[in-house]
């Protein structure tokens, strides 16, 4: 199976399957020199691993990443690693499969899943939790994007949920604290939001259904000039790595979608120079990126998780043998796999940033 490699200078590499031992990532072409603390690395991680409250799967995971090569002790010695500039190898173990969850499925095709569509590329596939196309592999996008926010000095990369099925926040209210308080499982930032969320999830839990989110991913700290025009732009790289995640079915960069209508007078971000004698945006409707390239305001991209095709209640399905069937998914899964999906988004706009960062300095040797 190929293609499991994304990004040119900054190219990360994923292995692993969601019932095997364990997954992992190759990071080629970090620079050396990068400072980092594991804990930096397993902070992200546990924002993105299961168990984590009664709204995601109750798969127990610690998401442990240990890192095999890559990188040396810093001389402070107190737990500091830095980057040599060869390859990196992080794998983080699986201790919790429960594979006896699937043997119903081995024969039949789940909807909404990759089932038929890996059996009838492949000739083949692993029922047990989807294999490759089970969202387990994201945590080492996840592990990879923690480097990647080390590489552009000053980039801050946040994500937020902005609305779970039909409920949406208020974005008077956008506060980005509230998205790391201890009594947020949803990585909302309108606290308003939380009871709501809990309310209408815990009544999709009980009728054996789910549903999909809309998340927002902020970028600041971008400096202009990154991207390159045509097929190197880097709204097409951020749009191509989100779309990769599992689940999601679209993407928008700036207004996006809505910019179909609006009129020219409203959309245009209008210039003047600002106080400190620089050309500054009145607005930011293209999302901080024109003609592929970054003008240095925040990059903003969203995009659409579909709901949870792992469900309780019985779909109407096929199996191998051409018969037809109905299919109930047992095991453990998320009523709105788009909770989880937020720290993946900030990973993946990361490491593209990253990536064009290192394009941008080797092909014009300035930043």
């Amino acid at each position: 199976m190929s293609h499991n490699t994304f990004g040119h200078l900054f190219r990360v590499t994923t292995w692993g399957e969601s019932h095997g031992p364990a997954i992992g990532c190759v990071i080629d072409g970090c620079p050396p020199g990068i400072r980092f603390r594991m804990e930096e690395i397993q902070a992200e991680l546990d924002r993105r691993k299961p168990g984590s409250s009664r709204f995601v799967t109750q798969r127990r995971e610690p998401d442990t990443a240990k890192i095999l090569s890559g990188v040396l002790p810093d001389e402070s010695d107190d737990g500091t690693l830095v980057t040599t500039g060869t390859p990196i190898a992080m794998e983080i173990e699986n201790v919790d499969q429960r594979s006896k969850d699937y043997g119903d499925i081995a024969k039949q095709y789940r909807p909404g899943h990759a089932d038929f569509t890996y059996d009838v590329k492949y000739g083949l596939r692993d029922y047990r939790g989807g294999g490759r196309s089970s969202a387990r592999e994201t945590a080492t996008r996840v592990a990879a994007g923690a480097l990647a926010r080390k590489i552009v000095p000053g980039l801050t990369v946040r994500g937020a949920i902005v609305a779970i099925g039909t409920e949406a926040i208020d974005r008077g209210n956008w506060d980005w604290q509230v998205v790391e308080r201890e009594d947020n499982p949803f990585f909302t930032p309108d606290a308003a939001s939380i009871p709501r969320f809990e309310s209408y999830l815990d009544e999709l839990r009980k009728a054996h259904d789910s549903v999909g989110a809309l998340i927002e991913i902020v970028a600041e700290g971008v400096p202009a000039g990154l991207g390159a025009p045509i097929y190197g732009k880097l709204d097409t790289d951020i749009a191509a790595g989100l779309m990769s995640i599992n689940a999601v079915k679209g993407v928008e960069i700036g207004d996006g979608f809505a910019a179909a209508r609006l009129k020219g007078t409203e959309n245009a971000d209008e210039m003047r120079i600002g106080d400190n004698g620089e050309p500054e945006f009145l607005a930011n409707h293209s999302g901080g990126i024109l003609g592929g390239i970054s003008t240095g305001a925040e990059i903003v991209a969203r995009f659409a998780v579909k709901p949870t095709s792992s469900i309780l209640t019985p779909r109407r399905s096929v199996d191998r043998d051409g018969q037809e069937i109905d299919v109930v998914t047992k095991g453990r899964h998320d009523p709105c796999v788009g909770i989880r999906a937020v720290p993946i988004g900030e990973a993946m706009v990361a490491c593209a940033i990253a990536d064009h960062y290192l394009r941008h300095r080797g092909q014009t040797g300035r930043i």
